[in-house]
């Protein structure tokens, strides 16, 4: 039987990589795939986007530089073991999904890549959306998504 899938927003996979609050969701999450028990999957939007962040971070100084490194390097690497073992999807960034996205752009007043992450975790079938976003938990839940806030 095929592992259940789950959706992961940006917000959610640095907190893998970065403490702060529901960063114990997302090892859990990130621990069950690794042990076989799901399928984790994002969008190939959220890799820029969570170098994006951990970079701001370290340029606000909420990361020093060592730490920086270790968790751009640590979610590099665990991204590519995950793809490897089959645990990860990565959700391609297609024109029919934009497209599909713009459509969501417009109804409901949110950001392209919030509107990218409920499609893509649309087109994946995923059985949850982890987020710690509360506009995109709110937009997958009236999208009819099943969708975990991280506080």
């Amino acid at each position: 039987m095929k592992n259940p899938i789950v959706y992961l927003d940006s917000s959610t996979i640095v907190k893998r990589y970065v403490e702060e609050a529901g960063s114990e969701v997302a090892l859990d999450v990130y621990n069950s795939a690794l042990a076989g028990n799901l399928t984790l999957s994002f969008s190939a939007w959220n890799i820029g986007e969570v170098l994006g962040v951990i970079d701001r971070y370290r340029r606000r100084g909420w990361l020093d530089e060592e730490s920086y490194v270790a968790a751009r390097m640590m979610f590099i690497g665990e991204t590519m073991r995950l793809l490897k073992l089959g645990a990860l999807i990565l959700v391609p960034i297609r024109v029919r999904l934009l497209a599909e996205a713009w459509r969501l752009l417009e109804k409901y007043h949110i950001y392209l890549a919030d509107a990218l992450q409920v499609v893509s975790a649309k087109y994946i079938r995923a059985i949850k959306i982890y987020t710690g976003d509360k506009s995109l938990h709110c937009v997958a839940q009236a999208e009819g998504l099943h969708s975990v806030m991280l506080k």
